[in-house]
């Protein structure tokens, strides 16, 4: 990952609670686990040695059961908490020696948090709730008032300006909460278990709000939960956390596949990976089973099947790589594309003699799939 593309790092992070954070420090440093160093000191290591870093425009899901530790390392990045020992970078720039002043600043301007209680003042009306935090800042009435009613428009709540918390639903609510804090307009926003208090409807429409939210604005979001489904639903990437430590960093397909240890393993349990893997992710592109019409090349050996494509790299036909007379054509074909869920793929699989191709929106092939590949995904769950 190129630095550009950084836009929140945090190296050799440690957060240690107890009277005498440089005694757990040293006995860690001496090789101690966090087990030994709290039986000797009653010290408690609540984040054991992060990095990470998280990309620009990406959601970012932090995930781990509770005492894991991830409540505590999303504090330490607006410094809400502070770290031990180790760094925090934001943009490129080191944020673990700011003044309070500097620091408060950051609070304001770079990072939006959304908590779990929505935490919207009963007396206030919606818009004023929104524009909370802007006002805090500064912001003049007429400019906090249209950025208030920008976020909220952004949110779904338009017309519900004048209404007040206790009117709402608590999915209006939180909508509120997300609001305020997009109103803001935060580089990055950071949100601890934001929808769990939400029931399951109003929470899935929530997680939908939040992924239409994102791919509009390209915002970077750093998302906190202890729920599978909601972290492989909106996570570009998932990194799991035990006992204090990141043990995992990855996209929801990486950590199904190939699980760093059993803790991560026992997270993806029983969840069925079919409903949220995409052809897209599975799909390998062996060039030499591609060739482009007008190029009469043998296929290699050990090739059963070969992949006709037209002078742009589109799919036309499927071949027989020993007798390049059997077309399928790729009109009698189902199109499978990128973003084809996986358990769509497996019917239209079990028809086909060959691999399935699998396309990008304009027809290019970005790969295949077999048979195997999908059996051998599948089984592993």
């Amino acid at each position: 990952m190129s630095h550009s593309d950084e836009i929140l790092s945090i190296k050799h992070i440690y957060k240690v609670f107890g009277p005498h954070p440089d005694i757990a420090m040293k006995m860690v440093k001496d090789g101690f686990s966090k087990k030994e160093v709290f039986e000797k000191t009653g010290q408690v290591i609540g984040v054991f040695d992060a990095t990470l870093s998280v990309k620009r425009g990406e959601i970012f899901v932090i995930m781990g059961l509770s005492g894991s530790g991830k409540s505590t390392l999303v504090r330490l990045f607006n410094r809400l908490i502070e770290p031990t020992s180790g760094n925090i970078y934001l943009n490129g720039r080191e944020i673990t020696g700011l003044s309070d002043k500097a620091l408060l600043d950051v609070r304001r301007k770079e990072m939006g948090m959304v908590f779990q209680s929505f935490a919207l003042m009963p007396h206030m009306s919606v818009l004023e709730n929104t524009a909370f935090g802007l006002e805090i800042a500064g912001v003049s009435e007429t400019e906090r008032q249209k950025r208030a009613r920008e976020a909220l428009l952004q949110v779904g709540l338009s017309g519900q300006e004048h209404s007040y918390p206790h009117q709402l639903s608590g999915g209006m609510q939180q909508r509120v909460g997300l609001a305020r804090a997009l109103a803001n307009d935060p580089t990055i926003l950071l949100m601890d278990e934001a929808f769990s208090a939400l029931d399951p409807l109003i929470r899935s429409e929530m997680q939908g709000e939040l992924i239409k939210l994102q791919a509009e604005q390209k915002r970077t979001i750093i998302f906190i939960s202890h729920d599978i489904e909601e972290a492989i639903r909106i996570g570009h990437r998932i990194a799991i956390m035990e006992g204090g430590r990141v043990v995992q960093i990855g996209t929801p397909q990486e950590l199904i596949s190939q699980p760093a240890n059993d803790y991560v393993r026992t997270f993806f349990k029983g969840f069925d990976s079919s409903k949220i893997l995409k052809a897209g992710d599975l799909a390998r592109l062996d060039p030499e089973s591609t060739r482009h019409i007008e190029e009469p090349k043998e296929f290699k050996p050990g090739i059963d099947y070969g992949y006709l494509l037209n002078d742009k790299g589109q799919l036309v036909s499927v071949v027989d790589a020993d007798s390049t007379n059997t077309h399928y054509s790729q009109h009698e074909l189902e199109p499978v594309y990128l973003d084809t869920p996986l358990h769509e793929v497996l019917n239209i699989a079990a028809k086909l003699p060959y691999p399935v191709p699998v396309l990008d929106r304009n027809g290019f092939l970005k790969g295949t799939l077999s048979k195997n590949q999908l059996l051998q995904t599948l089984g592993s769950h």
